[in-house]
């Protein structure tokens, strides 16, 4: 007997035309509901997300498909994708049953559902049916029985599970009544291709075919009305996710990480600055409150909540979401707080670990812009006085810039006002400018220059803070006046390459100075030596050494630098063991979005989270390539009590040390 079977048995075609009639009316319903949604997301400013399609279009489908992001976290992740796979798996089975059905078989006249075909058709459905049960089972037991801290259950994640349980679970037993009405006697060979089908078949054998009949029916329908009142009600819960998520693929940033956009200073028509209610976000602010799944990822990674600040990621994309969709004109400050806002590091980690693609940071900053420029609120008064110490004395430990220079006194470098015929410019910033510690890291990196033959220049008292700690605290203004005169001295000495060792620097010179018309090469001092030593114009002689690596979140996760220092420190005789949160998982030292700046005042220091994680590796040696990082491990190992313990280094400390030039 032909391996097949009839579709509508028991059903009868006649139920066609009412079966389409209730799916266009559940269509409708998610169209009007999505239709609500809109006019939601609509109260936002408007914003270009739909310029270079084909890439974005591809980026979705890719991240879609892939469940590239959903699989990089442990829990749960890959019980979401395989239950999406599945999922698709059975989506897909639906439709061949469309067309087969309602296309092929009226107007070809052909079977395409029939022999081998059918059968790797029945096996897969089975087992994709059984496989999503399964992980849904798993979900269920994670979020209902586990209970992740931080992860909030409401009666509807109850009442979605139940949902997503029926449609599987009347889905085969639809497929076991049929079975073992028909299959087990007219053709048992082919029941094995249904092997859940035919578990559940021995178990209505004994009915009477009458009694097997209307069960199938009254099931089928069953199934009917549950799968419409899924679609119905898509819009109108968290399923919405199923489409506002692969659609935040589309529209996704696709400027380089980190971009928040020049604030146009001068002009006169601008009202008000940053984010204070819900018209002041963007379209796609409030769209992502939406692609939002609540899975906490953003803040079990966030450094901030996991060290006992005020600030869950997760929480402030709820909070506007909610505010837009029950009280639009509300203070969003006051909601979130500034608290929350201000406990903020901007490290990316909430955003690079996020499957929805959701925007945090800018979102954060944007709010901080209204705290600083409308209300000119500080997160504290230490802030205020580095504030006003950049603004007068160009840095924020209010020395004389005149002394910015003093670390060059007996190096190869040259001063540019004295002479500007160098191969790059280095710019130091303000830490390896006048603090102690880090001007040995400026120096060893000048030392290194000279071994590879690379002539340097640095601006001396005419460098001046980049601005960035300002930028990220929201004070656009003077940011902008900061850099304007720093790209202006740049310029004036035609420079063809700058070169820093601050990735707070490097991101604001390469990414955001050029939103201000700066178009110089810039590169991070880890690149530019890794380079140096591919091109043989810099030897190291190795010397052994333990370590473990920290990722600043600059430079990794911002600028995808994640190699480079580890190949570096290598080849230099180290040996490496990681940190359990390293590379693009790395945990932020507590100094980026200004906090540098700010004194730590509630929950425990994220610096001292972060020597306890060197500290589990057993190695005795911490190594970094950020001042600020370098600056906080020193604190944080001295707080801790680790001295002679562990030691935080700088990777051109330890390569100065190995240099083999002649």
């Amino acid at each position: 007997m032909e391996a097949s079977r009839e579709i509508y048995w028991n059903i009868g075609h006649g139920v066609i035309l009412i079966m389409y009639l209730l799916t266009i009316a559940a269509l409708a319903l998610m169209a009007t509901g999505f239709r609500k949604r809109m006019l939601i997301w609509r109260q936002g400013k408007p914003l270009d997300r739909f310029d270079r399609f084909d890439e974005r279009f591809a980026l979705m489908l890719r991240n879609i498909f892939t469940q590239k992001k959903v699989l990089r976290v442990r829990d749960g992740g890959l019980f979401h994708a395989l239950f999406f796979w599945s999922f698709l798996v059975l989506f897909a089975g639906t439709i061949a049953v469309m067309l087969q059905t309602d296309i092929i078989t009226p107007l070809l006249k052909r079977n395409l559902l029939s022999g081998v075909v059918y059968k790797v058709f029945s096996l897969l459905l089975d087992c994709a049916g059984l496989l999503a049960i399964l992980m849904l089972g798993g979900l269920f037991i994670r979020r209902f029985v586990i209970k992740p801290a931080g992860l909030k259950t409401t009666a509807e994640n109850y009442r979605i599970h139940l949902l997503l349980f029926a449609i599987l679970i009347t889905g085969f037993l639809i497929e076991g009544v049929r079975m073992a009405a028909t299959e087990l006697h007219d053709n048992p060979e082919l029941a094995i291709y249904s092997p859940v089908g035919l578990l559940l078949a021995n178990l209505f054998t004994g009915l009477s075919s009458d009694l097997q009949r209307t069960l199938h029916k009254t099931l089928w329908f069953v199934h009917l009305l549950l799968g419409l009142g899924f679609i119905a009600l898509i819009p109108r819960t968290k399923l919405r996710h199923i489409f506002t998520t692969g659609g935040n693929s589309f529209l996704a940033p696709l400027d380089a990480k980190g971009t928040l956009g020049a604030i146009d200073l001068e002009d006169d028509m601008i009202e008000q600055f940053g984010t204070a209610t819900i018209a002041d976000l963007s379209w796609k602010d409030l769209f992502d409150t939406d692609a939002c799944t609540s899975c906490k990822r953003c803040q079990d990674r966030c450094p901030a909540y996991q060290t006992g600040k005020p600030l869950s990621p997760m929480t402030i994309i709820r909070q506007l979401g909610e505010l837009a969709e029950i009280s639009p004109k509300s203070d969003l400050i006051k909601s979130v707080t500034s608290e929350a806002l201000w406990a903020c590091t901007t490290c990316g980690a909430c955003e690079d670990i996020c499957p929805a693609n959701i925007e945090h940071v800018s979102k954060i900053i944007g709010m901080r812009r209204h705290l600083t420029l409308m209300e000119g609120v500080f997160p504290g008064d230490e802030v205020r006085t580095a504030t006003s110490n950049i603004e007068t004395h160009r840095n924020p430990f209010g020395l004389a810039n005149a002394s910015r220079g003093d670390w060059t006194k007996g190096l190869p470098v040259c001063i540019m006002e004295k002479d500007s015929n160098v191969d790059i410019l280095y710019f130091a910033g303000c830490y390896a400018s006048f603090d102690s510690r880090n001007r040995e890291v400026a120096r060893n990196f000048i030392r290194i220059c000279s071994a590879a033959g690379i002539k340097a220049g640095t601006l001396g008292q005419e460098e001046q803070c980049c601005g960035e700690p300002l930028r990220k605290l929201g004070n656009e203004y003077l940011y902008q006046m900061t850099a304007r005169e720093n790209i202006e001295k740049i310029r004036r000495y035609g420079v063809k390459k700058i070169v820093t060792t601050c990735p707070h620097c490097f991101n604001t010179l390469s990414r955001d100075y050029k939103e201000l018309q700066l178009d110089i090469p810039v590169e991070h001092y880890t690149t530019f030596i890794d380079t140096l030593m591919v091109q043989k114009k810099l030897k190291l002689k190795p010397e052994p050494f333990l370590f473990t690596y920290h990722d600043s979140c600059y430079l990794g996760r911002y600028m995808d630098i994640i190699n480079e220092p580890r190949s570096i420190l290598l080849k230099a005789g180290g040996k490496l063991s990681e940190m359990d949160a390293s590379g693009y998982d790395g945990f932020c030292c507590g100094g980026g979005g200004g906090r540098i700046l700010a004194d730590e005042k509630s929950g425990t220091r994220i610096n001292a989270a972060r020597i306890e994680m060197a500290k589990n590796t057993g190695m005795p040696l911490l190594v970094s390539n950020c001042p600020f990082c370098l600056s906080l491990f020193e604190e944080g190992i001295k707080s801790g009590g680790y001295e002679g313990k562990l030691k935080a280094r700088d990777l051109a400390e330890i390569v100065a040390e190995r240099l083999n030039n002649p």
